[in-house]
């Protein structure tokens, strides 16, 4: 479908400051949208826009911090005080805590729940409708290659909550098929961003796994772009990562829950 007859359409992305979210601005701009670009730290949002504006797009900078449960309806009526039109979602803000769920502290917890889950479904909500009424928009779910796989311990709620992301993607997909709206869920495996700088594990999981099986966040912003242009109700970008989601769904309980333990302990989790 093409774009619509105004000159850009707006995407919002949001964890926009670094890695996929940056990576994924990078590749809409390109593309022939502006951005609204957010997340907690101004200073990358702002060089981002800077570059944005190098490459020809307008980009408009909302700090927010998606772990506050007002947070969605502050960036909404931030929006409409703008009077930007947003015809494209990009859910990407997220984290994780490696510590085990025991010795991680609940708050953390909370918020994961409410960046990761609770936000994307609060902001698709919020501005699907007005997508829907003009027969034109994009929600793009980041979820993650461990939302098709069994949960793993030490990083307990992270597989679950984005196995949440993806399957609430294809429900929306579902709901939202034939109106112009397309929905898809993506899925990428382990990638270059400082998403493992963050959680303190990247040390464990570059010397756990091969260069080959990681990515570039720019490339799996290419895939998610073309997937959801495709409307697509999810993608996972990579073959290896997409054989072992297959894998994983197809094997007994016991061997994949074997299977990831072992992955686990090889990143010293559990």
């Amino acid at each position: 479908m093409s774009l619509p007859s105004r000159a850009r359409p707006v995407m919002l992305v949001t964890g926009a400051s670094a890695g996929i979210g940056a990576a994924l601005a990078r590749e809409y701009a390109g593309r022939g949208w502006d951005l609204v670009l957010t997340a907690r730290r101004a200073g990358p949002l702002e060089a981002l826009a800077q570059d944005l504006a190098q490459r020809g797009a307008a980009a408009t900078v909302l700090t927010e911090d998606l772990a506050d449960p007002e947070a969605p309806a502050r960036l909404v009526a931030a929006l409409a005080a703008r009077g930007l039109q947003v015809d494209g979602l990009c859910n990407n803000a997220g984290f994780s805590r490696t510590t085990g769920f025991l010795n991680t502290d609940p708050a953390d917890h909370e918020a994961m729940i409410r960046v990761m889950l609770t936000a994307p479904v609060g902001l698709a909500r919020r501005l699907a409708p007005a997508m829907v009424q003009r027969g034109f928009g994009r929600i793009l779910n980041v979820a993650s290659l461990a939302g098709r796989m069994p949960a793993t311990g030490g990083d307990t709620l992270y597989g679950p909550i984005k196995s949440f992301l993806i399957t609430a993607s294809q429900g929306l997909h579902l709901e939202l098929r034939g109106t112009g709206v397309h929905v898809t869920a993506l899925c990428p495996g382990y990638t270059l961003t400082e998403f493992h700088d963050v959680n303190g594990t990247r040390q464990e999981v570059s010397g756990a796994y091969p260069a080959w099986m990681w990515q570039t966040a720019e490339h799996v912003a290419r895939v998610g772009y073309e997937a959801c242009e495709a409307n697509r109700p999810q993608v996972t970008p990579g073959v290896m990562n997409t054989l072992l989601a297959g894998l994983a769904k197809h094997l007994p309980d016991a061997v994949a829950l074997d299977m990831v333990g072992g992955h686990a302990k090889r990143l010293k989790r559990i």
